[in-house]
C-alpha cells in the first residue's frame, strides 16, 4: 500500500519552489517594477494582501488570519485525506498541489501580512492578476480535482 510521505514531501518541494522564487523576486525586483519577459508576460512584484484576484484585499488586516486559518485548516484535512487514500494518484496529486500552494502563501500572510505576487500575464490591453508559484500550484491541482471528477466511472453499490 503507497505511503501518504511521498504526497507531504511533493507538497514539501512546492512549497520551496514557491518560497525560493519570491526570495529571488524580492531581492531582485523593487515594488511596483515591471520587467519585460515577453509579449505575454512580464515580471511585477505585488503584495496581495486579499484572496484571489484580491478579493477582500481592501479590508483593515481580518483577512490575513481568516485566510490563514482557513488554508491551514484545509491543509489538515488535505494531510488527512492523504493519509486515507495515498493510493489514488490523480485525487492526491490534486490535494497535494492544492496544499502546498496554500501553505506557501501562508507563509507569505505570517511574513509580510500579503501574498507575494509576481508573475503577470497579458494580452492585446488585459492583464490578468499577477500570481506566483503557490497560486499556480492550487489552480493546477483544482483543475486536476474537476478533471478526476467528470472522468471518474460512477458505479452504485
Amino acid at each position: 500500500m503507497p505511503d501518504a510521505k511521498r504526497w507531504y514531501a511533493l507538497a514539501g518541494l512546492v512549497i520551496v519552489l514557491d518560497q525560493l522564487s519570491k526570495w529571488l523576486v524580492l531581492e531582485t525586483i523593487r515594488f511596483g517594477e515591471t520587467i519585460y519577459v515577453a509579449p505575454f508576460w512580464n515580471w511585477v512584484l505585488t503584495y496581495n494582501p486579499g484572496a484571489a484576484f484580491s478579493f477582500l484585499a481592501d479590508q483593515p488586516g481580518w483577512q490575513r488570519w481568516f485566510f490563514s486559518i482557513l488554508a491551514i485548516a484545509v491543509s489538515a484535512w488535505i494531510a488527512f485525506e492523504l493519509k486515507k487514500h495515498p493510493e489514488q494518484k490523480l485525487l492526491s496529486l490534486a490535494l497535494t498541489l492544492v496544499m502546498g500552494g496554500a501553505l506557501g502563501n501562508v507563509i507569505d500572510r505570517l511574513r509580510f501580512g500579503a501574498v507575494v505576487d509576481f508573475i503577470q500575464w497579458h494580452a492585446a490591453g488585459f492583464y490578468w492578476p499577477a500570481f506566483n508559484v503557490a497560486d499556480s500550484a492550487i489552480t493546477v491541482g483544482a483543475i486536476l480535482l474537476v478533471f478526476g471528477q467528470l472522468t471518474v466511472t460512477n458505479k452504485k453499490v
